[in-house]
């Protein structure tokens, strides 16, 4: 016997929430990497055109994405 097909609106629904909850962890994630740094990233970035802190930002951002990702697929 097949399995019972899902309504369409089931796994948009779950994508959704999911993709929320990503977007959530990595706000906060952000947040919380900013207070441990000895240093004002936004001050870094906008005032300064620090371009070696916004490398290491989007590679912090990356590495968090991946991570919660992997996370939140597993959780399916």
């Amino acid at each position: 016997m097949p399995p019972a097909s899902l309504p369409l609106w089931r796994p948009l629904l779950d994508a959704s929430l999911f993709g929320i909850a990503g977007i959530a962890l990595l706000i906060i994630g952000y947040y919380i990497w900013e207070l441990v740094t000895p240093y004002n990233l936004r001050k870094e970035l906008q005032d300064n055109k620090n371009l070696a802190v916004a490398v290491v930002v989007a590679a912090f951002i990356l590495g968090m994405a991946i991570v919660i990702a992997a996370a939140l697929i597993l959780i399916k």
